[in-house]
């Protein structure tokens, strides 16, 4: 099964983000049999590759690949308006063989996973703080444990959206999420440069190393 690809009745479409960001209720998605063949065959390639299977959304993939004419590939899809936003309740997404759910329902699920893993992950801090060791169960605001997600929802799974009353995509949306895709890696590169930072710093102190002293004008003489 591959994913960020199912159909909409029997048209086949490919889903470029799951949620359009500040509209959770909307999505974006590109109908591969409506482009011309060089440029359906090259996004194609781009899905089934290895970086196209692994990405969360589509869009994490195609904004670094090109088409045959030398264009970035989600600027050019934007450009040429074949890029629709549509209601994320209408889509039919296939996440499992055999299992069918709407796309609003699976991003539901996603965030549900993400708001449990992100529990578990600071109460495990917690406890190492305090010293304390063992399986730490997430409790909810009544104080229930909350249970593990279903295994066989992945994230980013494949997907398929489409209407036939789609609106065109807007610049912000597409803005707005790469901004916020270049914060988090900005984010993430400033930590392992710290990181980078701290683990030389130790490196010389245990080959007793002694930073470079900075260099100055020599003082003056009194003659």
């Amino acid at each position: 099964m591959l994913k960020h690809i199912g159909k909409q009745g029997d048209r086949r479409v490919a889903v470029v983000f799951r949620e359009v960001p500040g509209e959770d209720h909307m999505c974006l998605v590109v109908y591969p049999d409506l482009l011309k063949s060089e440029m359906h065959d090259r996004l194609m390639q781009a899905i089934e590759s290895p970086e196209g299977q692994q990405a969360n959304n589509l869009a994490d993939c195609i904004h670094s690949k090109l088409f045959p004419d030398g264009r970035q590939m989600l600027a050019a899809l934007h450009a040429e308006g074949m890029l629709k936003k549509v209601q994320t309740e209408t889509v039919t997404v296939t996440p499992a063989p055999n299992q069918s759910l709407r796309l609003d329902e699976l991003n539901k699920l996603v965030r549900e996973m993400e708001a449990g893993q992100e529990a578990v992950a600071k109460m495990a801090k917690l406890d190492a703080q305090r010293g304390m060791t063992g399986t730490v169960r997430p409790k909810d605001e009544f104080g229930r444990d909350i249970g593990a997600p279903p295994a066989h929802i992945e994230r980013g799974s494949a997907a398929v959206a489409g209407s036939d009353a789609a609106l065109a995509l807007q610049d912000t949306d597409i803005a707005n999420t790469m901004k916020s895709q270049a914060e988090r890696m900005a984010a993430e590169a400033k930590g392992l440069l710290a990181e980078a930072e701290r683990m030389q710093k130790e490196a010389a102190e245990m080959l007793g190393e002694t930073a470079p002293k900075k260099r100055g004008r020599p003082k003056k003489v009194a003659v």
